[in-house]
């Protein structure tokens, strides 16, 4: 298995970057298979998001769609995908970040009765409990 990081992802969904999306392609079908997939972690995830938002600017329901992609693209083993399934639910319904939505998901499927937080759009997701201070 190899680990996939963020500018593949980002070179096989923009393709802004015609050689490295054509390399992005072929790393793709000539070393990842189902059985032998290539790895994406969260922070990778996180990345991408950040990325396509910011310097792309992909509306929610894009970034939505692409992870959705990712999650089922045999060639691809993304880190805790039920997690990460159900944290863009929550970021395409809400108004939170995808690093948020995530965070909820993996604390929870960690046992955490909630996670405490200043962010005031974060403390709307189902998980977080907003901290007042004073």
């Amino acid at each position: 298995m190899i680990g996939i990081d963020t500018n593949i992802l980002l070179r096989l969904i923009v393709g802004d970057e015609p050689k490295q999306a054509v390399a992005a392609r072929n790393l793709l079908r000539d070393h990842c298979s189902p059985d032998e997939p290539g790895y994406v972690g969260q922070i990778v995830l996180v990345e991408l998001v950040w990325t396509l938002a910011k310097a792309y600017g992909f509306t929610r329901e894009r970034i939505a769609a692409a992870i959705e992609q990712i999650l089922e693209t045999a060639q691809i083993d993304v880190e805790s995908p039920n997690a990460v399934a159900a944290a863009v639910k929550d970021y395409r319904d809400g108004p939170a970040d995808f690093a948020d939505c995530l965070l909820a998901r993996m604390n929870a499927a960690a046992g955490c009765s909630h996670t405490a937080t200043f962010d005031r759009k974060a403390a709307k997701l189902a998980g977080f409990e907003l901290l007042k201070a004073g």
